[in-house]
This record gives structure tokens, sequence and C-alpha cells, in this order.
């Protein structure tokens, strides 16, 4: 999609800012966001115009101008192109996911990483899902195992709804349950020892929360944590090594004996930043 969006671009932008035009953005439904510099501000009409003649499917197009940030994970975002709205509905894997992409978080590119995890959910099993947002993960995990439970936390208020939404929209209401509130208190006072299976979907709060995450493990059987962060390396190191390592650290600091049989790098976030993901296997 880079170079076919470049390649629409020549011609209409002067050369030299074709160089610094994002080389991605995300598609979300019928909205498309992007990211502008300096340079390529000046012609944002034309590339949202170019991004709506490439996917035809696409009716809006808006900028980032913030990063990621704050406990509900939202991005600031200006209107460019086409119709000046935020609310969409996104298909993935057989579901549908309304969402407010201003008042949710929302990455089309973890899409993945869920179908990954619901299949191995094995049948019967519990689920507690830490940082649930739309519901996404839960949602494609009910549709795609024969889970029990997918207890589906959220401490933003606009994401439950829109949780609550998407359960009954894809029909799984008995088997995902919408909880707001913030993971640690939730699991503390209603859901100590019912999972065997946790999600921490969230890089910047799954190490602090992962004490939390083992109170949500039932005591026996075979129980799993996925966990994502956020890991620096420079040329030379190895990102998931240094996220094994710091998890193995604290897991043994508190006790628990662990192995992780799996872990990959998701995606980039920035120069020598990544994006990781390891399924932790608790032994006791």
């Amino acid at each position: 999609m880079r170079k076919r969006l470049r390649k629409t671009l020549s011609g209409r932008i002067p050369q030299e800012v074709l160089s610094h035009v994002y080389n991605s953005y995300d598609i979300v439904g019928d909205i498309a966001i992007t990211r502008l510099t300096e340079a390529s501000r000046k012609y944002r009409r034309i590339i949202a115009e170019a991004i709506m003649s490439i996917h035809k499917n696409v009716k809006t197009v808006l900028a980032q101008i913030s990063p990621v940030q704050g406990d509900f994970r939202l991005r600031r975002l200006e209107f460019v192109a086409g119709e000046n709205k935020t609310l969409t509905v996104h298909k993935e894997s057989g579901c549908l996911f309304s969402v407010d992409v201003a008042k949710c978080y929302f990455s089309p590119r973890l899409f993945y990483e869920r179908m990954r995890v619901a299949k191995q959910v094995r049948a019967g099993e519990t689920v507690v899902n830490m940082f649930a947002g739309v519901g996404c993960f839960s949602i494609i995990i009910a549709k795609h195992s024969a889970v029990k439970k997918v207890y589906s936390v959220d401490v933003n208020p606009a994401a439950f709804q829109f949780m609550r939404e998407n359960v009954r929209l894809n029909r799984v209401c008995e088997r995902v349950i919408p909880i707001l509130g913030d993971a640690k208190k939730v699991v503390q006072e209603k859901l100590r020892h019912v999972a065997d299976r946790v999600l921490m979907p969230l890089p910047e709060k799954a190490f602090e929360y992962l004490p939390h995450a083992l109170f949500a493990l039932k005591d026996n059987g075979e129980r799993w944590i996925h966990y994502y962060d956020f890991e620096h390396a420079k040329k030379g190191e190895n990102p998931l090594e240094k996220v094994r390592l710091r998890v193995a650290e604290k897991l043994e600091s508190l006790g628990v004996a662990c192995e992780v049989p799996f872990g990959r790098i998701v995606r980039t976030t920035g120069p020598n930043w990544y994006q990781v993901v390891l399924d932790i296997k608790i032994e006791r």
C-alpha cells in the first residue's frame, strides 16, 4: 500500500514531499486514519483523496495529531476529507465491531493476534481479558472457540458501552461478560482464581498488572497468560529476550514458576521500538 499510495500521489504533490508521506495508515471500518508530517500537512487533502481512491470503501479520512496516551489510550484526531465522523462499524474474522475512534482505542493491526489467541482457547475454558477495549479479543474468542466464559474488563466508560453493544451485535451475550472498571480492582473483588487464561493486550500497563493477572488464574490446571509489552532494542539486541528475562525475573520474585514456549514481535512501533507478545505458561 505504501508504494501504491506514493504512486497515486506522484505528479500530484512535489516529488520531494513524497518521502515525507507516512508509510502506512489504519483503516477502521470505513474510516482511514493517517499521520502527517510538517512537509506533507499542506497536501493533506490530496493525500486523503488518494487514500479514498485506493480504498473505495473508505468514506472518511482523519489525521492522528497526538500519540496514543492516557488511561483510555486515546489519540487526538483531525478531520481531513470525506464524511466528518468518527463512528464506524469494523468487520474482522466474521465479527462486527461498532466503535467511535475518537472515544475508544482500536487497532486493526492486531487482527492476526486476536485470531491466534482465539485458536489456542480450549473447550470449557474461562478467560479474563484485563484490557478489553470494545471487546475485539473477547468476542473473536467467543465466536471462534468453545470457551465457557470471557470476563471482558475495561476502564473506559465509552469503550464499555461499545463493548456491550458489540456483544449483542455478535450474539455472544451468554459467553462474554462486559465489566466496567480498573482490572486490578475488578480482579481483586470479582475475578480471583476463576481463569484458565488471562489476556493482557495493553503493553503500557501489562508489567504493572502482572501480579493481578496471577490472582485471576485458577489454583491448578493448565494456566496461561498472553502478555504484551513494548521494548527498545539496539542493534544486536533481541527485544523478545529482553522482555522474557524481565517477566521471568518478576514472576520469580513472586514465587511463580513459568515457561515461555512462544513469543513473537507483533509489530514495530518506532525506531528500535517493538511491540511483542509472550505466551506464558504458569507451572506453579
